[in-house]
């Protein structure tokens, strides 16, 4: 038994051994012949590689690099229908990949900061009315150059708004002209307007022309479409938009509840066919006629009885039995489904009218999305889920609706009232872009006053600017810094701004008194200024026109500004007061002059009185505290125009300074208890301060008041009837019980 074991295990090692030498020396011959081919044709002066199977084989070679652009072209056509690949030929895909890091020059902007070109407009080319705003709008602005080598972005003077074809607007052989720009350089620091792209039946976002690596501002453009951080989305806006300021929002006060008649409402047109016809084409499911009122009409186009289908009659009889505007204003919710585009006009209405959007078109990117948070202002739907809506939107708490109101309201006026604005908005999210460290936050673009009052350069932390305290949890400034306009030569030691020095130097709250010499005599003596227990700077006014009292100073330390004309006859006490008010108020002009503005009906203009009423608009900056933030914005937001007129008439400074603080917190300045009279101080003839004795300045002051409203596109001045007075004031109590008591004697 054993020996047969044996004798199996001797035969199947032998076998194995037979094999192992057959198939080794047919690898080993077959290697030698290969070797020896090697050296034949090595002899021979070729040479062919060896296989690759001395190295390990990988699945993913390693791609090589070649440019974005010409990586998508050849590589991504190879699973490609010829619909794709038509569409990847299109103007509006060949950038797709398009970021500032890849498709912007930066370099371009470090030189002379974010400047704007406007191409010249050529002959014989028409430009619609809208575009013609924008265009405007940008050569209005602080942004803009008319050198091209000083310039940052570049805008084209071709009317780009209207890319339809079927429409009158339309501009033919774009394409080539864009081409023929010199500056042009594939698009590259350009920006491209855009409402309307594409015509029926698709209504594609196609523009009709390679765009290279421009961006866009588009309306209703997708997120498929959008490239985040490079393109930027605008709202559709109709011809009929003011180019200027604009009508404010409709919500005059905040009602509790903040429920109106209606909860849901709309009233648009109906396509029965094509893009855009099925979300419009089922809101009659919703509708109750009651609180929900959804609208339809199919009446539109030339040839829709051909089309019209078993609802047209009955909705187009309910259509005319509601007003728009009266719907508008007196509904919680408005409904902004899509249209033929992603975007409507419905969206600004209800903007403006302090309803509440509810938006229904999937896949649009919202208008400036990249810097508003619209969760704050508006309600997002989705076109599929149409029947949850009512349910949802009745779910909403009342304070969330009032919260979303009082947000349409803020978003409405402060970047969408007028073409200016949406024109201003898309040039400031740019230039955020290119300087990053400076650049608005979320806060600054979704609180008051919003992004295009809030400058950046200014400074990058919040609690230098006076509207962020609160959110801050930080105190208002605890002192102030005196600024004395002078403008008469120092001849006394009894003239008024002498004393008026020293009544300021006295205040608690005083840190440092700047005396702001705008005379042409040569500066006084160390010697001639009284001792105070706080520093007395004297500069020299810049070029010594009234603007330059408003110019930001570095000498001025402290956030609180006390503006003082030098004929200014103030106590100390007023100003102690004075300064605690405005710590209440630190966004505001808190001051004693007032004056006012109306609306004269026989002239057709603003009218300027300085009668005293129970009524102002103003507080001149004679006597009056402001945050020093306001020096800077009237230096470098105001145009050169508007500062221009007031330095060639030396006068009207203070009107535009409350002009643009109003324009910037939409709320009146604050007047303060003075003596019973107050009087100006008036000086020698020969002097510049007796202005106010000269009987061209009221008149020049009337003029002042409707140019400046020109600029503004609106009358920026609020009235108010509030003074505010000390505790007790005029009380018939102990004069020892009063805090500031010495106002009472005056």
């Amino acid at each position: 038994m054993q020996a047969k074991k044996r004798y199996f295990i001797l035969l199947s090692a032998g076998s194995c051994l037979a094999l192992l030498f057959y198939f080794g020396g047919l690898q080993f011959r077959a290697s030698r012949s290969h070797s020896r081919r090697e050296e034949h044709s090595g002899r021979n002066g070729l040479h062919h590689p060896s296989p690759d199977r001395f190295w390990p084989r990988f699945p993913d070679a390693l791609r090589p690099f070649v440019p974005w652009d010409q990586l998508e072209n050849e590589d991504s056509s190879v699973h490609m229908s010829p619909r794709q690949k038509r569409d990847a030929n299109s103007s509006i895909y060949k950038g797709k990949k398009c970021r500032m890091e890849s498709c912007f020059d930066f370099a371009l902007c470090k030189k002379n900061g974010f400047k704007v070109y406007v191409y010249p407009q050529q002959k014989g080319e028409k430009i619609a009315e809208s575009y013609q705003n924008i265009l405007a709008a940008i050569e209005g602005s602080r942004f803009y150059t008319s050198d091209p080598s000083q310039a940052c972005l570049f805008v084209l003077s071709l009317d780009t708004l209207d890319r339809d074809q079927l429409s009158p607007q339309y501009v033919h052989n774009l394409r080539s002209k864009v081409q023929s720009l010199h500056l042009w350089n594939n698009g590259r620091n350009h920006l491209i307007f855009n409402l309307y792209s594409g015509t029926w039946p698709d209504y594609t976002e196609d523009v009709g022309f390679d765009i290279g690596q421009a961006m866009l501002a588009k309306a209703s453009i997708s997120t498929e479409n959008f490239r985040p951080n490079f393109d930027v989305s605008i709202p559709l806006f109709s011809k009929d938009h003011p180019r200027t300021g604009g009508e404010r929002g409709f919500l005059k006060f905040n009602t509790i509840p903040p429920l109106r008649k209606y909860m849901l409402v709309f009233k648009g047109k109906r396509y029965l066919t094509g893009i855009g016809s099925d979300t419009r084409n089922a809101l009659y499911h919703v509708h109750n006629g009651e609180d929900v009122v959804l609208l339809t009409t199919c009446k539109h186009g030339k040839d829709w009885q051909k089309h019209k289908d078993s609802r047209c009659d009955r909705d187009n009889t309910e259509y005319e039995k509601y007003d728009y505007r009266e719907m508008l204003h007196n509904a919680t919710f408005c409904l902004v489904p899509r249209g033929r585009r992603l975007g409507s006009f419905r969206f600004l209405e209800a903007l403006q009218a302090a309803c509440v959007p509810v938006m229904l078109s999937n896949g649009w990117e919202l208008p400036f999305s990249e810097v508003i948070n619209w969760n704050q202002a508006a309600v997002i739907g989705d076109e599929r889920l149409l029947l949850q809506i009512p349910s949802t939107i009745r779910s909403i708490h009342q304070d969330k609706i009032l919260a979303l109101r009082q947000q349409t309201q803020f978003l409405w006026e402060a970047y969408f009232s007028s073409v200016e604005k949406i024109v201003l908005t898309t040039l400031e999210i740019i230039q955020d872009r290119i300087f990053k460290h400076i650049s608005r936050n979320s806060l600054i673009w979704n609180k008051h006053p919003g992004g295009l009052f809030v400058l950046p350069q200014y400074s990058s932390y919040l609690g230098d600017f006076p509207y962020y305290y609160a959110n801050l949890g930080l105190k208002p400034p605890s002192k102030f810094t005196a600024v004395i306009h002078a403008v008469t030569p120092l001849v006394s030691q009894s003239q008024p701004v002498l004393k008026l020095l020293v009544a300021a130097a006295k205040s608690q709250y005083c840190a440092q008194i700047i005396v702001l010499w705008n005379c042409d005599k040569p500066l006084p003596a160390k010697h001639r200024w009284p001792a105070t227990a706080v520093p007395v700077i004297v500069i020299e006014g810049e070029s010594k026109v009234m603007s330059s009292r408003f110019l930001p100073y570095d000498n001025i330390i402290t956030d609180a500004v006390l503006s003082l004309d030098e004929d200014t006859v103030l106590s100390t006490t007023e100003v102690d007061f004075a300064f605690t008010v405005w710590q209440s108020f630190p966004e505001r002009i808190v001051g004693y002059p007032a004056r006012s503005h109306f609306w004269d009906n026989s002239k057709e203009r603003w009218g300027y009185t300085s009668k005293w009423t129970n009524d102002y608009s103003m507080v001149l900056t004679g006597a009056a505290i402001y945050h020093k933030y306001y020096h800077y914005l009237y230096s470098h937001y105001l145009p050169a125009s508007l500062k221009n007129m007031v330095d060639q008439l030396a006068n009207c400074e203070d009107i535009l300074m409350n002009f643009l603080v109003s324009a910037v917190t939409k709320l009146p300045p604050i007047k303060v208890t003075q003596k019973k009279q107050y009087k100006e101080t008036m000086m020698g003839q020969t002097s510049r301060a007796s202005r106010w004795a000269d009987p061209d300045h009221f008149a020049q002051r009337q003029s002042c008041m409707n140019t400046f409203a020109s600029w503004f596109g609106y009358m920026p001045l609020i009235h108010s009837q509030m003074r505010l007075d000390p505790v007790l004031f005029k009380d018939q109590v102990s004069i020892l019980r009063k805090k500031y008591r010495d106002i009472e004697r005056l």
